[in-house]
């Protein structure tokens, strides 16, 4: 058994789209958080990364940036992935040109569309927003792109102007609309609403891209699916502007082991990519952060070590391999006999009874004392209470 999760799930009786596409934007929107610059060979080496685990579409960049971003996008485009490549252009003939250049297979044009982002921003009305991104859309799709459109704030829009932007949109033959949730400020409910009433004037497909402002963007992605889009927006490691977007190792395996929904993904690969970005970005992946902490498979309690070494799904809603993680027992203060014998057994070190009594005490100690017990600080406890020892 690899993963063990809550059996009340089933009883939700949920239903989710037959066909979900998961676009992940690391290579754009991950890396416009501040103080990420990646290489346009970084860009590559990630996206290769993406590709193993089988992502629907990567969002490769934002050609109009820079030289050489666009270099970045051409080298992945051309690399022969299997995902789709896109990249993102505003509505603007020179950014679809840029985009063009770049031999991707589509891109995602945006604007912000609510009055807000209208009036200080674009400093436009409505109508003249509604008629620039039609004019983009038609040109975008007379060059053979797969065209997503994309209303910028979309979830503070006043909901008839969004709907008229969408259906507008539909009508000039986009492939998808994208719920942006700019601020991260709508509710699951919100989200729920906002999808159905969508759905109810627009038959093309919608999906959702979700910022973590409140900690709801996975939240507010799975209600939109409930709800009938069939398209998310993800970043590794679920990094991007302020608080970041839905993390894409949270929805695949909320959606694989939590809702029953395996969308293909090899798995396995989850923590190579992840490290890969934490690596290139230079931004921490929190240590409890979900699916890929390095706390995630890490036990030090005496209690759920002796549980987890008999049964590892006792602590563990999934094995770590499912990830391409590594199970970890920690030596410290809440460590009891049975993790300690199980360290004395790894490194070779046969004691009594009564030196392993000893040995835990020490352990206890010593990390009260503020030492991390690493392999050496735990050899010279063993040493310190059996005395010199060669395993």
């Amino acid at each position: 058994m690899q993963y063990f999760v809550s059996p009340y799930n089933k009883e939700a009786k949920l239903k989710f789209p037959k066909n979900i596409t998961i676009y992940d934007t690391t290579l754009r929107d991950g890396e416009q958080t501040p103080d990420v610059c990646l290489s346009p060979d970084e860009k590559l080496e990630i996206a290769i990364e993406l590709d193993k685990l089988k992502i629907h579409q990567i969002e490769a960049g934002f050609p109009i940036v820079s030289s050489q971003e666009r270099q970045a996008v051409k080298a992945i485009a051309n690399e022969g992935l299997n995902a789709k490549i896109i990249s993102l252009a505003r509505t603007k003939k020179s950014d679809i040109d840029a985009a063009l250049s770049c031999d991707v297979d589509g891109i995602i044009t945006f604007m912000g569309a609510s009055d807000i982002h209208l009036e200080h921003k674009m400093k436009i009305g409505r109508e003249k927003a509604l008629n620039v991104c039609m004019k983009a859309i038609e040109y975008a799709k007379d060059h053979d792109l797969f065209v997503a459109f994309s209303a910028e704030d979309a979830t503070r829009t006043d909901l008839d102007f969004l709907k008229r932007l969408y259906k507008k949109a539909e009508d000039y033959g986009v492939d998808r609309v994208h719920i942006a949730d700019t601020v991260g400020c709508i509710s699951p409910n919100g989200m729920n609403f906002l999808v159905a009433e969508l759905k109810k004037h627009v038959k093309t497909d919608i999906a959702l891209h979700c910022h973590n402002d409140f900690g709801l963007a996975l939240a507010n992605s799975i209600s939109g699916l409930l709800a009938g889009a069939n398209g998310v927006s993800t970043t590794v490691n679920g990094i991007g502007e302020r608080a970041g977007n839905t993390s894409l190792e949270e929805i695949i395996m909320a959606l694989k082991l939590i809702y029953g929904v395996d969308l293909g993904f090899k798995t396995k690969h989850i923590q190579n990519v992840s490290n890969l970005v934490e690596k290139y970005t230079q931004i921490k992946t929190p240590p409890n952060k979900s699916i890929v902490g390095r706390n995630i498979f890490r036990h030090e309690s005496g209690i759920h070590v002796d549980a987890v070494i008999e049964e590892p799904l006792t602590y563990e809603p999934f094995l770590p391999e499912m990830v391409g993680g590594q199970r970890k027992l920690v030596l410290g203060k809440h460590s009891g006999c049975r993790a300690v014998k199980a360290k004395l057994d790894q490194c070779g070190f046969e004691v009594n009874d009564n030196e392993l009594c000893k040995i835990v005490e020490e352990v206890k100690k010593n990390r009260e004392k503020g030492k991390y017990i690493n392999d050496k600080v735990f050899s010279e406890i063993v040493k310190h209470v059996t005395g010199p020892f060669d395993p």
